[in-house]
């Protein structure tokens, strides 16, 4: 059997992994310290698309983890640099919050109802029967439809929310046409966040506390998987995939010993 190679960058979970309803979860202060202490390229990532890399550097900020915006890598940033990739300098009409619409701005899209290129979902708060209306005439029109992650659900303090997936799930309902996820578990998001840090896969650490997206992008993308124990995944849960991360640990602080 091949040696796994040092591990030389790492890709963490926000929510579930370093915090938990705005709580910093024990150890995560320690693990992002002695990442940046080390010089290692490392990102913190998320699937959800509301927030800009500067909200949540932030965000996390004041709750005493200190991570540059450079190494915040978002679905909205990753679907960015993918609909750059397949055409540049294009149009989208877009579903979402500030963390979309200014990742496209920056790559030089130009948000637009009129024969764009792309219908690009996100998460928000404010779903619209209008917006979804056009975002289905658009399709059907020959718009092509992207999403940037496949979430069906998201927390909250009163319970959970419906998210990106499920509201990509009735566009399809109405037009018959899938969209293309570019979240998490899509590798091609951890591979964009590696390419943005000059880090290779086969020498990065993947960290999260999901098995369906997490360990899942992990696995496909080439990475190391860790699985933590302090988000949606219990211990009893990992057996019913038919894949295994390369370790379980109880949390993030399990993990600071080999940054």
């Amino acid at each position: 059997m091949t040696e796994p190679k040092p591990i030389d960058s790492w890709l963490t979970d926000m929510d579930g992994v370093l915090m938990h309803e705005g709580v910093p979860i024990p150890g995560a202060d320690s693990f992002i310290k002695k990442l940046r202490d080390s010089g290692k390229p490392f990102l913190v990532l998320t699937n959800n698309s509301m927030y800009t890399a500067r909200d949540l550097h932030a965000r996390l900020n004041r709750i005493g983890l200190e991570v540059p915006m450079e190494n915040i890598w978002t679905s909205a940033l990753a679907t960015a640099r993918f609909v750059d990739s397949q055409r540049p300098n294009g149009t989208a009409y877009v579903i979402g919050e500030a963390g979309l619409t200014t990742a496209l701005h920056d790559v030089g899209y130009i948000l637009s109802d009129a024969d764009p290129d792309f219908v690009i979902l996100g998460e928000t708060r404010t779903y619209s029967f209008e917006a979804l209306t056009k975002a289905i005439r658009l399709i059907n029109g020959g718009a092509r439809f992207i999403a940037t992650n496949p979430d069906n659900t998201g927390p909250s303090t009163e319970g959970v929310l419906p998210a990106t997936g499920s509201v990509a799930a009735l566009i399809t309902k109405a037009t018959g046409k899938e969209p293309y996820f570019v979240g998490k578990p899509n590798p091609l998001m951890m591979r964009t966040g590696l390419n943005a840090i000059g880090a290779h896969s086969e020498s990065s650490a993947m960290i999260g506390d999901r098995m369906d997206t997490d360990v899942l992008a992990g696995l496909e993308a080439g990475m190391t998987t860790f699985l933590v124990l302090t988000g949606l995944t219990s211990q009893s849960d990992i057996d019913r995939f038919p894949f295994r991360p390369t370790k379980v640990v109880d949390s993030i602080a399990d993990l600071v010993d080999l940054v």
